[in-house]
């Protein structure tokens, strides 16, 4: 058989080395490496802190804010205050022009002692009707005992009788005249303590110490509180505390509460966290577009006055956290391989349980082939938006995998697209 080889070889030898050529071509095809346009990128298990934390946005309030208004309409004649301007309790703010009240204070005064002067002489009518009723009741006395002893007529007695009727119903309208001027003046009295307090409104002073915020009147402005108490200036009471007004979603608010921990950012510092303290949940709910949000109320401190009322707050509550636990990426339990690299590791063995009781948690650890992760089952403790901590199943210095990389070559308009998304 060799021998016909040879022979056949030896009288084809262009066939024959083509042939070769063919076989060889086969072999290396059989056993070159084969070309990934991908790689899959790690990440080492290490100890670390974890934290589960909830987003939202709020705005900064003072913690009190003080709305002053007036009771009385006028003129603003007089601002003593502007906008940033420290107040102190009992300082003056404003004043309202006063003619107007000050002219009724005094119309009010003059009848109380009009009211007064009638009193007077409705207590002398009093007076006056009690000695005319002791001389009518001495008259009706002696006429009665002259009549008994037959020294005066019927007719005598009966008109002694009428005249000392009529003197006790003369001290009776006496006495209800002096009641009805008593109480007079009690209302002329209280009027005009209402005119004297009207009086009084007309300087507008801070009800507590604080910083104006908010003015909205100037000298020349008409104010008029016929129907609602029109505000004039707005106080923070205390701007070295602050509290942040954030709208959580219902779908997280059940993680909230009372006492944790918040960090947030505003705009205009990007580069400071604040930390502050959940103070309150506020149980109202309040719908936006079909959007369901409950109101958290957080206290913060604003000693270095970095914090102004109305800044947007992009804030992160801290629901859960722990410290110097074996964590990985919250990617790597998201990660899977590509198809062909897993298909065979994923296929049910004989023996194996119902692929439904696979474990729920699982990662892909780097193997000595790049391209045929190992899958490992985790348990996971808290669970945060960056890691997650591990339980068991992984250890410190494994390599989980967290992403798959392209290594094709990009193009130039791939390039600008990813440019133009990174400008925007």
């Amino acid at each position: 058989m060799l021998s016909k080889l040879r022979s056949w070889i030896g009288r084809h030898k262009i066939w024959s080395a083509l042939i070769a050529l063919v076989l060889l071509y086969v072999a290396y095809l059989a056993v070159r490496p084969v070309q990934h346009d991908y790689e899959y990128l790690g990440e080492t298990v290490a100890r670390g802190s974890v934290e589960r934390v909830v987003s939202a946005s709020g705005k900064v309030r003072a913690l009190n804010t003080i709305k002053v208004g007036t009771e009385v309409s006028g003129q603003i004649t007089k601002v003593y205050v502007d906008f940033n301007s420290p107040v102190t309790k009992g300082q003056v703010l404003a004043e309202i022009d006063p003619t107007r009240v000050r002219a009724r204070v005094q119309q009010i005064e003059a009848q109380v002692a009009l009211a007064r002067a009638g009193l007077q002489q409705t207590a002398a009518n009093v007076a006056r009707a009690r000695a005319e009723l002791q001389i009518q009741e001495r008259d009706y006395a002696r006429q009665k005992s002259l009549a008994e002893r037959g020294f005066v007529s019927k007719a005598n007695l009966d008109a002694a009788q009428t005249r000392l009727n009529s003197a006790r119903n003369a001290l009776e309208v006496a006495t209800a005249q002096t009641e009805s001027g008593d109480a007079q003046i009690r209302q002329a009295n209280a009027e005009l303590s209402s005119a004297r307090l009207d009086l009084n409104r007309t300087v507008i002073i801070a009800p507590a110490s604080g910083v104006i915020i908010n003015k909205l009147v100037e000298p020349g402005t008409t104010v008029a509180a016929s129907f609602q108490t029109p505000n004039l200036f707005e106080i923070a009471a205390d701007i070295t505390k602050m509290q942040v007004e954030a709208s959580v979603d219902e779908a997280d608010i059940g993680q909230i509460r009372e006492g944790q921990d918040v960090t947030f950012t505003v705009d205009s510092y990007p580069d400071d966290v604040f930390r502050a303290r959940v103070r309150q949940i506020r149980k109202a709910p309040v719908e936006t577009q079909n959007v369901v949000s409950y109101l958290v109320i957080i206290d913060v401190d604003n000693l270095d006055g970095k914090l102004l009322p109305g800044m947007t707050a992009n804030v992160e509550i801290i629901t859960g956290a722990k410290a110097n636990v074996v964590r990985v990426p919250t990617s790597a339990l998201r990660f899977r391989p590509k198809a062909a690299d897993r298909q065979a590791q994923e296929e049910p063995q004989p023996g194996d349980p119902d692929r439904k009781q696979a474990p729920r948690h699982f990662v892909y650890l780097a193997g000595t082939d790049p391209y045929r992760p190992v899958r490992k089952q985790v348990k996971i403790g808290l669970e945060g938006d960056d890691y997650t901590e591990i339980l068991s199943g992984t250890k410190p210095g494994d390599k989980v995998l967290v992403r798959t990389k392209s290594l094709k070559p990009r193009t130039p308009s791939e390039d600008a697209d990813e440019d133009d998304s990174a400008a925007s």
